[in-house]
């Protein structure tokens, strides 16, 4: 069975560079034509469609959505649940058009980071906190009113499945500066696509959507402890139902 996953896994790497390569060529030599909203789409949205078509496809990995209703109809800050590359993808697709907080290296990798730049994200510099934080707090703004969703991991970095790490307050406080609610996002990626491992293994991955969590009268700190409360029972809710049976 592992050697068949290790094969499967195989293919979808294959597939993925080849699709991150020529939509990310087409990306850096069209996309400055179209206006940004219709580039994140054409260069974002129709690319992790793709690759999440392949991976169902190679790996037999799928997933189900639970609170979509919870959703505001304006864009807000969304703190999401890091614990796999899985939902760097999905979240991309689901949110259009977003400017999605990342380290400023990452605009260095060929092709992807090439494509991704013209996308307006929030790079900053981590080695420099208090000027990421003002950073993302003066863009985000910025990005919020033009319509954009701002998309966050709070945890900082890819957590074991199950295990929740103390939220960052930078998300908090841009909801806080610019009067928006603020929407969590809980999922078990972790089980099918394992953070620092390329093999996968086929299943349905839960995800989770929060009600909104209002900044109007809260400081940052309350609107943060919110957020890393509401995320610490849904992955309780996840990690328990990982032991009934289920149809994958």
């Amino acid at each position: 069975m592992k050697l068949f996953a290790m094969l499967r896994s195989l293919l979808f790497t294959a597939g993925y560079v080849v699709a991150t390569v020529i939509w990310g060529s087409l990306g850096v030599l069209t996309g400055w034509l179209l206006p940004y909203r219709a580039r994140f789409i054409y260069i974002i949205v129709i690319w992790t469609h793709m690759v999440l078509w392949w991976l169902r496809i190679t790996c037999g990995i799928r997933h189900e959505v639970h609170g979509r209703e919870n959703l505001p109809k304006d864009p807000c800050v969304v703190l999401v649940r890091h614990e796999s590359t899985w939902e760097t993808l999905f979240l991309q697709a689901q949110f259009a058009p977003q400017a999605t907080v990342i380290k400023r290296e990452l605009l260095r990798i060929p092709f992807f980071g090439w494509a991704y730049s013209m996308l307006r994200p929030i790079a900053i510099d981590r080695s420099d906190a208090r000027g990421a934080l003002r950073s993302l707090i003066r863009i985000g703004k910025e990005r919020l009113d033009d319509g954009a969703w701002v998309l966050m991991f709070p945890e900082g970095t890819r957590m074991a499945p199950g295990e929740v790490g103390r939220f960052q307050r930078g998300g908090a406080a841009l909801a806080n500066a610019a009067g928006c609610p603020v929407v969590v996002i809980a999922h078990d990626a972790g089980r099918c696509w394992p953070a620092r491992s390329w093999i996968k293994s086929p299943g349905v991955i839960r995800v989770e959507i929060s009600p909104p969590i209002e900044s109007t009268g809260r400081s940052s700190g309350e609107i943060n402890d919110a957020a890393e409360a509401w995320l610490r029972d849904a992955m309780a809710r996840l990690y328990l139902q990982e032991q009934e049976p289920r149809a994958d």
